[in-house]
């Protein structure tokens, strides 16, 4: 008897990130078997809020909140193991069962101490060499990258032989020490409580770095898979897939602001190559997007709001959104809807549909903007142009749409939402040419209208 395969479903951001992918990851997983993180690494910061309990995630899928849902770590990732084992004790220790339902791909590139001293010490020399920070989350991302793509990178499997990686990490110290030091002049940076126990005059020190690697290596191993095999082997089973994207569309190293972007590819089609799959398997594109926009860090944002000002509508989005990132705890800027954006990231990401996030925070604002289009050098644009050069001279078209002072808060039927939100939401989708498949109206778990489902063939 032919077993029917299962129906996958990728979930992407669609702005700068912090968009509340981890809460509808959440929501989702109800369908789903498994699990999938493909790209990113301990940078990605997903809240779930579940009955009222606050949970943060940074490299476990969020799917490990459901019971019996196995997640995934795929190759795409750069792992920092010892976060990982940090996070995995948290939930261990919340009543969360961990260990036997995550996979952990063996081609997964590992961050190591010395890439995140390569990143803080990069960010301090830009600052005084007063040239402008790119902003990183300095925990060693984007070097573990750069080693990945130079060839060089230790990868978990490389942990399943010590003499292996003992001699690949001694390779590894002599350049990145080099660079630390004549390069960066490593030796006048403050690299914090964290990376003292590896730093010695402003080297990374060999025993500390080993001896940490081999006792988490013994940890790990068990679940250690072929993340790829296990994946087909699921879909062809029949199970249901969910890939879960980090940081958002418009941080993308090819497609995002450059080079105020992130290290990695975080559009939709790299769920393939960052899982293992082939992009047949990928069925529904679910684009997250906030009903405003957010942005944490350096970089261009053409719909900025001032947000420091109370009562004004910039100071709403960030006091009643609570816009703090979950990982760094750097204050987010905050703007206007920009539908021009999103429609550059439904054009990348080749959206099937838009769930959009935190309405409610926009409850009492007398009127919204929404931006449709821009000006650049006297010529009007209705897409983002790619690049922080050509985004920087953008000055944005608004149109006006009278708010709403109902609550929203908890809404779960979209006709139960007031007559103004629901018109905003239709020229959202009107505008950018995708359907709103979801809304949420606040971070809890069941504050979801579905007026799609994405794992429905319909």
């Amino acid at each position: 008897m032919k077993t029917s395969k299962g129906r996958n479903v990728v979930v992407v951001g669609t702005q700068w990130g912090d968009e509340g992918k981890g809460k509808l990851v959440d929501w989702l997983t109800e369908s789903a078997n498994g699990v999938v993180r493909f790209q990113g690494g301990h940078n990605a910061g997903h809240t779930l809020v579940i009955n009222g309990v606050k949970t943060a995630l940074h490299l476990i899928p969020s799917g490990i909140m459901r019971p019996g849902v196995k997640c995934y770590i795929g190759n795409g990732v750069v792992l920092s193991v010892g976060k990982l084992f940090e996070e995995i004790e948290g939930l261990e220790k919340a009543g969360v069962q961990v260990r036997d339902r995550l996979r952990v791909s063996e081609a997964c590139p590992l961050i190591l101490p010395f890439h995140q001293a390569l990143d803080v010490a990069r960010e301090a020399a830009r600052e005084q060499g007063g040239v402008q920070k790119i902003g990183t989350t300095g925990k060693g991302i984007g070097p573990a990258y750069e080693d990945k793509i130079a060839r060089r990178a230790l990868r978990v499997q490389d942990l399943k032989h010590p003499e292996r990686f003992a001699a690949k990490l001694r390779e590894l110290l002599n350049l990145h020490n080099h660079i630390l030091v004549n390069v960066l002049g490593s030796r006048n940076f403050d690299f914090g409580a964290g990376l003292a126990p590896y730093m010695l005059d402003g080297e990374v020190q060999f025993d500390a770095v080993y001896g940490e690697a081999m006792r988490h290596a013994e940890l790990l191993k068990p679940m250690i898979a072929d993340v790829s095999r296990e994946l087909n082997e699921a879909h062809a089973a029949g199970g249901n897939l969910l890939f879960e994207g980090a940081q958002g569309t418009l941080l993308d190293v090819d497609h995002g602001t450059y080079p105020y972007v992130t290290s990695s590819n975080c559009v939709a089609g790299n769920a393939a190559a960052g899982a293992g799959v082939g992009p047949g398997l990928l069925h529904y594109i679910l684009g997250i997007t906030k009903a405003y926009c957010t942005r944490v860090g350096g970089g261009p944002f053409p719909t900025e709001l001032e947000w420091e000002k109370e009562g004004t509508p910039g100071w709403i989005m960030s006091t009643v959104g609570a816009e703090k990132g979950v990982t760094t705890g750097r204050s987010r800027r905050c703007g206007w809807f920009d539908a021009a954006l999103l429609k550059r990231s439904a054009q990348i990401n080749g959206l099937s549909g838009l769930c959009i996030t935190k309405l409610d925070v926009l409850d009492g604002i007398e009127e919204l903007q929404l931006c449709v289009g821009y000006e650049l050098d006297g010529v009007k644009i209705d897409l983002l142009p790619l690049g922080a050069d050509d985004i920087e001279r953008c000055k944005p078209i608004y149109e006006s749409i009278p708010g709403w002072t109902e609550s929203t808060v908890g809404v779960t039927e979209y006709a139960k939402l007031p007559v103004n939100a629901r018109r905003y939401l239709d020229r959202i989708a009107e505008v950018t040419g995708v359907p709103i498949a979801m809304v949420s109206t606040s971070p809890d778990r069941d504050h979801t209208i579905l007026m799609h489902d994405p794992y429905s063939a319909a």
